[in-house]
């Protein structure tokens, strides 16, 4: 049952702290051979996108933000009739619009859209950008490179993936996530039965602690209750995740990695404050069970540093609030230098396609990507559907990122 530390990392594990409650020295868990930052800062220089069959500009026109029902699209059109497009990952475009019109789209009109990777350098220095950068810039900018890519894709007749790597799959093994913390351990064991049931997964994710907390726990005794209780009821063949969003200070969040690891969870997500990484790293150093962060990460120098110090032993990037795929990719890369498996986050709506896409072009994603429950509706927009069965969901194999009549799907539209 139990999935042992980090087989991919050199050395032992040892119990580790600059706090009051564990003053044992760490040990280092790098191997000698690991990439150091110089040379992650190397790997992040080389371009992404591949122009193999984008032989002629593709000069791009216009970009809209359009609106129809609940859902908002980023409509690209280039002047030679190319289009593109994009969801955005919801509610934010409520209130990011004037950053993407003002601050995002200017950028790219008129430009070369195979000139992506040196345009997002350039959108980074425009009107200074780069003094508020964060999800409130990444995400309109991801929002607009989807679209680049999706019409880039049209124009060469490749999937998304096969834009910025080599396709290695066709399908992915998934996990399903429960966001509830409301829920007494009964209570959340069926909704997890549910989950289960409905999606056929063959792994899952509850919350434990109360959610940036300060070790609080949503409701006492609740997470102590619920890790044993997912196990028993589960059973050993089944893989679990955990994730507490950032409830505990690291002290407290070993001892919950502890209960996690006598469970043998595949990993445990986001144990201290997000923005907190030598704590994570604490953490990490001490568990036997992989420790996963990065989803709510917006800096490529910070990703460096978990890389190279081995702040976690599994990446996440999420594709919107990270600024896209083009910059995710950068992370993969250097993940994988690193021998450390990269996971995207989902942010939401749509954005489970774009993990796809990443999903297949990126060699180590990790055991399982997230699928969301209800996400199917999005199914009829491509040739084929996307398919969910035996606990694998199907990626898209079209051009871009695979939605097979634009025009139709944008009929009643409204321009924002």
């Amino acid at each position: 049952m139990s999935i042992g530390r980090r087989s991919f990392l050199a050395g032992g594990a040892a119990a580790s702290s600059a706090f009051a409650a564990n003053k044992a020295a760490p040990k280092s868990k790098k191997p000698a051979a690991s990439p150091g930052t110089q040379d992650l800062e190397r790997i992040c220089a080389l371009p992404v996108l591949k122009r193999d069959g984008l032989n002629a500009p593709v000069i791009i026109e216009s970009i809209k933000l359009l609106k129809k029902d609940k859902e908002y699209f980023i409509h690209v059109r280039s002047k030679d009739g190319a289009e593109g497009v994009s969801l955005t990952n919801p509610p934010r475009a409520d209130f990011l619009d004037r950053i993407l019109k003002e601050l995002v789209i200017p950028v790219f009109i008129g430009k070369d859209a195979r000139d992506l990777d040196n345009l997002l350098w350039e959108l980074y220095r425009f009107e200074s950008n780069y003094k508020m950068y964060g999800i409130a810039l990444w995400s309109p900018q991801a929002w607009v490179e989807f679209a680049i890519l999706d019409m880039l894709g049209r124009v060469a007749n490749k999937p998304m993936g096969a834009l910025v790597g080599d396709i290695v799959r066709r399908d992915v093994p998934i996990y399903v996530a429960s966001g509830r913390r409301d829920s007494t351990p009964p209570e959340e064991i069926e909704y997890l039965k549910k989950l289960v049931d409905q999606s056929g997964a063959k792994a899952l994710k509850f919350r434990v602690g109360g959610r940036m907390s300060r070790n609080a726990d949503a409701m006492p005794g609740r997470t102590d209750t619920l890790i044993p209780l997912v196990r028993k009821t589960f059973g050993d063949a089944f893989d679990i995740h955990a994730d507490s969003n950032s409830s505990y200070d690291p002290p407290h969040a070993i001892k919950v990695g502890r209960m996690l690891e006598e469970i043998g969870a595949v990993y445990f997500e986001e144990p201290c404050e997000f923005d907190r990484l030598e704590e994570t790293k604490v953490v990490a150093d001490a568990l036997t069970i992989p420790v996963a962060g990065g989803e709510q990460e917006f800096s490529e120098w910070r990703f460096r540093w978990m890389i190279a110090n081995r702040g976690v032993d599994i990446v996440q990037p999420d594709l919107h609030y990270y600024g896209g795929m083009i910059r995710s990719m950068r992370v993969a890369r250097m993940a994988a230098a690193a021998k450390m498996p990269t996971t995207v986050h989902i942010s939401g709506g749509f954005g489970f396609v774009y993990m796809l896409h990443f999903a297949s072009c990126v060699a180590d994603v990790g055991k399982y990507q997230e699928y969301k429950l209800g996400t199917e509706k999005y199914g009829s927009w491509f040739d084929g559907g996307i398919t969910v069965k035996d606990g694998r969901m199907s990626i898209p194999r079209g051009p871009g990122v695979g939605i097979k009549d634009i025009r139709g799907l944008l009929q009643g539209a409204k321009e924002v």
